[in-house]
């Protein structure tokens, strides 16, 4: 039979479900009056869960690997050898936890590097159509401000918007482009776009112009009825 001070290094196991079913039953029998035992047990799964709903993981910096190999070769060395039963082992349990803290992390961390990456990818094909509606690879790109995207001008004029994650307009409404040096004039309709979405302006843009967008009544407005939501001044 296991010890009180035994019985309660189940707690890491038992959360990361590696206990057989007489250990399982066992420590649950424990855990209905162990009020420390169900602390820690808490505090274990709030952390999980946590990590798993996390929009994005922080970068891991870039000596991550060799401290994790150093934190694994410390346990190690702490660990004492004795015998006991296979789930006996307190050291091996916080690492155990740990460790499957940061392979959850450095999951999410990859599935948010991977989303960056296909919306980079996709930001540069936009670029790309936007370059090849304005019919000049040499065309200057600016930066939107408000949205992710930019601004293409080509020597002669002509523009296009690139613009991702842009949330569908609300029903009876579209977004409206404009071009503005004193004035707004009306520079073209368009709908939000999957992801990514290259749209040629129906103005002409020269340097030092803004190129805004607002969300206006279907069929547009000759005026902006609103602020703009995102803009970029022309280089």
């Amino acid at each position: 039979m296991p010890t009180t001070n035994d019985i309660h290094d189940l707690v890491a196991p038992y959360a990361l479900d590696a206990l057989d079913e007489e250990e399982r039953a066992e420590f649950e029998r424990h855990l209905a009056g162990c009020g420390r035992c169900t602390r820690e047990l808490a505090e274990l799964q709030d952390t999980a869960a946590s990590l798993a709903w996390a929009a994005e993981g922080p970068d891991p910096p870039g000596h991550l690997r060799g401290r994790i190999l150093e934190s694994a070769h410390g346990e190690a060395q702490v660990i004492p050898f004795r015998p006991r039963r296979r789930w006996v082992v307190p050291a091996l349990a916080a690492a155990a936890a740990a460790a499957a803290c940061v392979a959850v992390g450095l999951g999410i961390w990859g599935a948010s590097l991977s989303s960056d990456l296909d919306r980079e990818r996709e930001l540069r094909a936009a670029q790309t159509e936007a370059l090849e509606l304005v019919a000049d690879r040499g065309a200057r790109v600016t930066p939107l401000t408000g949205a992710q995207g930019s601004l293409v001008v080509a020597d002669d004029g002509r523009a296009a918007l690139v613009v991702c994650g842009l949330d569908p307009a609300p029903s009876g409404q579209t977004y409206e482009a404009w071009t503005i040096r004193d004035t707004p004039t009306p520079a073209g309709l368009f709908d939000a776009g999957e992801s990514c979405t290259a749209v040629p302006l129906e103005a002409s843009v020269s340097p030092g112009m803004t190129v805004a967008v607002t969300r206006e009544p279907k069929g547009g407005a000759k005026a902006p009825s609103m602020e703009p939501l995102f803009s970029a001044q022309a280089a």
